[in-house]
């Protein structure tokens, strides 16, 4: 990833709503969430929601389908994943860091 992708990822969840929203959804795993339940979910108002996803989108850190008249957003853990493998990349000056973590990845994948 470029950094200026990384920095666009990074400031798309910094924001509370935003990082709140993004969590919802890599909790909910790769199935995600209708936009209804995330609005119930965080108690955001429809319009500050569509906002929050749609900055979220621009960063590339969710996806939305169409599903007959819901929309469904999922995390996409591929650039989540990125960024956090960006951000560890020279972690512990490159020396296995303690405890190791390994990525996340949605059900039923394996990388």
């Amino acid at each position: 990833m470029e950094t200026s992708d990384i920095i666009k990822a990074l400031g798309a969840i910094a924001h509370a709503s935003r990082l709140t929203v993004f969590r919802l959804l890599v909790q909910a795993g790769p199935a995600g969430r209708p936009a209804g339940k995330l609005a119930e979910l965080t108690g955001l108002a429809p319009s500050s929601l569509s906002f929050h996803l749609k900055e979220l989108s621009l960063a590339n850190m969710v996806s939305s389908t169409q599903e007959g008249r819901f929309v469904i957003y999922a995390a996409r853990y591929e650039t989540m994943n990125a960024v956090l493998a960006y951000l560890t990349e020279n972690c512990c000056g490159g020396n296995p860091c303690t405890p190791v973590a390994a990525c996340c990845t949605p059900e039923g994948d394996q990388a």
